[in-house]
């Protein structure tokens, strides 16, 4: 069983940057591919970033690409989102995951039934 809990969440100007932190527990997490999702009010959730479980792979959605950087330090159990050049759109509550399998490297890490862990999410806010 893998555990999530984000952190980093908050208020911030547009422009701002913020980091966000999702800390793993449970023996495996350091295995397992990591994604982050946002959900808007309103919105379904949308995927964010993916980083496969060595770190050598990373997926974008468009949308964020040149703006958010997703890393991992297995060492720690911890993977970060950082997000520069923040917008109002991108408000939401953020979400991190971790896929299914040890080992695996998804086809497809913007789907989120790539993932079977979830955190509770924390909230960002950007204003105008």
């Amino acid at each position: 069983q893998v555990q999530l809990v984000e952190s980093g969440g908050g208020l911030v100007q547009a422009g701002g940057s913020l980091r966000l932190s999702c800390a793993a527990s449970g023996r495996t997490s350091s295995r397992l591919g990591m994604g982050w999702f946002r959900q808007a009010p309103g919105k379904e959730r949308e995927f964010v970033a993916a980083i496969s479980w060595s770190g050598g792979s990373t997926y974008y959605a468009d949308y964020v690409k040149g703006r958010f950087t997703i890393s991992r330090d297995n060492a720690k159990s911890t993977k970060y989102l950082q997000m520069n050049s923040l917008k109002p759109e991108d408000t939401a509550v953020y979400y991190c995951a971790a896929g299914r399998r040890s080992y695996y490297e998804s086809r497809n890490p913007n789907n989120d039934v790539e993932y079977a862990y979830w955190g509770q999410g924390t909230q960002v806010t950007v204003s105008s």
